[in-house]
């Protein structure tokens, strides 16, 4: 229908003269269904997001004239905006029908603004679902743009403007050329470096877990020490008592218990749950959910309401009724928490309540699963339980030994939905399940009983779905800002999602049997991660810079007081640019006296002498990243040899012998068709060199191990590839190459690319021919663009 009216509107311009309405939506998507729900006198159409934004040049911001913003359209804009605006002035009432969020309010300004509408011609509506029912109900209830949300978006887009554009020269003069900072985006990579440095000066200590199993007269009861103990002397000693003991049932305790379902999902709990349940990455699961809300499944994805409406509530029981049964269902109302909380928002929920799956792509139908479960589970009985506890006595005070058990005795909501514990990092017990009966003074037969070695953990690294939560909790980042947040400390270098493999660590168990005590030596694979979050050395460098010259942009309390101020701006409580003003004065204070008075900042660390030249050997960040230096012209007068860290390098811990390795290269390999074969590190990282070509050296491979033979296979493989990228060359003119790229075929002339028309064949296409297609366009260069000066 989208592309339908586009092309109507230039054959037949008329058809469009007939329509008295016009809906504008941001995403083609969300176009598509609304239209299918509104009669011939609508047209639904899509701004495709922003129509404009801060002007990309300069500040573009009137510091002088209150924090004035100067906006532009985006040039990939122009043309949408110049149909829109032929189309606003046929219709006879213009629709802004954009997200019902802050965000949504500012496009719909935005586009008031740039298509010069009249307030007496234009309607904002809203939905938090994309279903007839409420497009319809949004139609008959009208309002006008609410100034207010507006205010609020812009106070975060502009201050984010100012800390970026101030801050980012300060990195690039005291720390490293095109660094950038981010008001909330620095706030993250601080809580993970400092977990980092948790974790690097956590000391594990070991401790002693002691389980047993007794027999019953009527079965096998697995039953736990009450406490650990903090030796192999103590646990020793405890089981040579166990070993004469004897034992019998001390205390049997029974009691109902009740487990309740989790709330529907919010953006943040969602985000949580998907990455633990689907492994999906926050941005994933936005983008994902965002489709799901465009085709009309879900509710709007952006909210940090626990809240249902009275329709879902009854929509839900009665779905619940008809597939479980009466019993199941429970309406319950929940409360949102968080103080912060963005506008009368519901939480995520399925649209129908009756459909359980989609037909759809994979991603979505399992992430509308997700989202269906917890809102119906939301909605169920709570589970109903018995929890039973036996105490074991025999041994000498304070220990004796307790056994848990439980038995579902109703199953509610858990015959749909469990929602996963972020924070259980606790090992899982062999000794909770379905207990045997047993009597008050029972006497129970020990048949074994073991003492395992165990450690303390340090604290759990990041992932993408704890850190959300921990941001939450501290009241930093909205909703819409989570991914955006996370995504972009990736792609900055700041933070890497890091694989490791661990490390073999051996631990003792001590076995009681029948035959006495035995000492077993046994082994474990310790620290294995994959997707936990790390701070990169420059993130580190970064951060500290940050934290020493910008205490107040860096502070948790301060970054959630800034969040609260919006929220205040939002709820018309405070004027957005009194709170501007009021945050700039000491921020740009701070800015310039850095810029003065503070030392630039390299993370350098002394690893202590070079043993050939007797020179002082320091790790520290260069221009190009992470490397070690050997020697100080200011101080010996002789130029400092360099070298680059590998990879899975840190200055932070890297040794003075590991250091030395690395000026072991280049390495020469050998000869392969009468060229050298080295082996190096530059500024992309570990590459083979044989004679002028080169080619990478994969992540996973330690470029110092590579044998001659491997150096040759990775060249061949390089070679075969480039070959097989050759459509076409021109032995007249060897520059002249029609090749195969990640988009498709292409013509490169020299180090310039030129896309090809649409309908060529390149194998067929001619020298000539080729020329004529360059001389026909813009150039495309293949080499780096310079950087831009401020």
């Amino acid at each position: 229908m989208f592309f339908y009216v586009l092309f109507s509107f230039y054959i037949c311009p008329q058809i469009l003269l007939m329509a008295k309405n016009l809906v504008i939506v941001e995403s083609p998507a969300k176009a598509k269904t609304i239209e299918g729900y509104l009669g011939k006198d609508f047209i639904v159409k899509s701004s495709y997001g922003h129509v404009r934004d801060l002007a990309k040049k300069g500040l573009a911001i009137d510091l002088e004239a209150a924090f004035t913003p100067q906006y532009e359209v985006s040039a990939d804009k122009k043309q949408i905006v110049a149909e829109l605006k032929k189309l606003a002035k046929a219709a006879d009432t213009i629709w802004l029908a954009t997200d019902e969020d802050r965000e949504g309010e500012a496009i719909s300004w935005h586009l008031y603004e740039t298509l010069e509408l009249q307030k007496k011609d234009t309607k904002r509506i809203t939905f938090n679902e994309i279903t007839k029912t409420a497009v319809t109900r949004a139609i008959e209830n009208p309002r006008q743009i609410n100034q207010e949300l507006v205010d609020a978006q812009q106070a975060r887009r502009v201050l984010d403007r100012i800390v970026g554009f101030e801050l980012s020269p300060v990195l690039w003069k005291k720390v490293r050329p095109s660094l950038s900072a981010g008001r909330v985006q620095s706030v993250a990579v601080r809580l993970i470096v400092e977990r980092e440095r948790e974790i690097d000066k956590f000391n594990s200590e070991g401790f002693y877990r002691v389980q047993g199993q007794f027999m019953s007269r009527n079965g096998l009861i697995m039953a736990e020490l009450n406490q650990q103990l903090a030796d192999k002397i103590a646990a020793q000693k405890l089981l040579a008592e166990a070993q004469n003991a004897t034992f019998s049932v001390e205390d049997v305790q029974q009691k109902p218990a009740t487990k309740n379902p989790a709330a529907p999902f919010t953006t943040s709990t969602l985000q949580q749950e998907a990455s633990l349940k689907l492994g999906f990455s926050v941005s994933k699961t936005m983008s994902v959910a965002q489709r799901l809300y465009e085709a009309g499944h879900i509710t709007y994805m952006r909210t940090d309401s626990v809240n249902l409406s009275q329709t879902a509530l009854d929509a839900a029981k009665i779905a619940i009724t008809s597939m479980y049964g009466e019993n199941y269902a429970k309406p319950t109302k929940y409360s949102t928490k968080s103080a912060g909380a963005q506008e009368a928002h519901e939480a995520i929920r399925p649209t129908d309540f009756t459909k359980p799956s989609i037909n759809s792509e994979r991603d979505e139908q399992r992430l509308y699963e997700l989202i269906w479960k917890r809102g119906i589970a939301s909605q169920m009985a709570a589970a109903q339980l018995e929890r039973t506890t036996i105490k074991i006595g025999g041994l000498s005070q304070p220990f004796y030994f307790q056994a848990k058990g439980e038995v579902l005795i109703f199953d509610g909501f858990l015959k749909v939905y469990l929602a996963t514990d972020l924070d259980d990092d606790t090992e899982e017990s062999e000794t909770e399940g379905l207990l045997p009966k047993v009597a008050v003074g029972e006497t129970l037969q020990l048949e074994q009983s073991t003492a395992t070695e165990r450690f303390s953990r340090p604290p759990s690294r990041y992932v993408e779905a704890t850190l959300v939560k921990k941001l939450e909790e501290l009241g930093i980042g909205r909703p819409s800002t989570y991914a955006p947040t996370i995504s972009t400390i990736q792609k900055r270098n700041y933070v890497e999602k890091q694989e490791r493999e661990g490390s073999l660590r051996k631990y003792v168990q001590l076995v009681l049997s029948q035959s006495g005590i035995q000492e077993i030596e046994k082994s474990e694979t310790t620290g294995k991660e994959k997707n936990k979050l790390s701070p990169t050395d420059i993130g580190v460098v970064v951060t500290d810079f940050l934290v020493e010259n910008f205490e107040q942009i860096l502070d948790y309390q301060f970054t959630a007081k800034v969040e609260a101020s919006f929220d205040e701006i939002a709820n018309g409580q405070l004027k957005w640019t009194d709170m501007l003003q009021s945050f700039y004065g000491p921020f740009h204070s701070t800015v310039e006296n850095t810029l003065e008075h503070s030392e630039r900042a390299t993370g350098e660390r002394d690893l202590g002498i070079d043993p050939k030249s007797g020179r002082k050997m320091i790790a520290r960040i260069g221009r190009f990243g992470p490397m070690i230096q050997i020697g100080d012209e200011k101080a010996d007068g002789l130029k400092p040899q360099f070298a680059s860290l590998q990879a899975n390098q840190s200055i932070n811990n890297i040794t003075l012998e590991e250091a030395l390795k690395l000026f072991e290269l280049p390495k020469i390999l050998g000869d392969y068709e009468n060229e050298l074969v080295k082996v190096n590190i530059g500024r992309f990282g570990p590459y083979v060199q044989i004679g002028k070509r080169f080619c990478s050296i994969p992540k996973e491979e330690d470029p110092m191990s590579i044998s001659l033979e491997r150096a040759i296979e990775l060249d061949a493989i390089k070679r075969d590839e480039a070959a097989k990228a050759i459509i076409q060359t021109f032995d007249e003119n060897p520059e002249v190459q029609l090749l195969n790229g990640r988009y498709g075929a292409y013509l490169k002339i020299g180090k310039d690319n030129f896309k090809l028309p649409k309908d060529c064949q390149p194998e067929t296409l001619s020298l000539a021919e080729c020329m004529e297609i360059a001389a026909n366009q813009p150039v495309k260069s293949a080499k780096k663009r310079p950087i831009r000066k401020k």
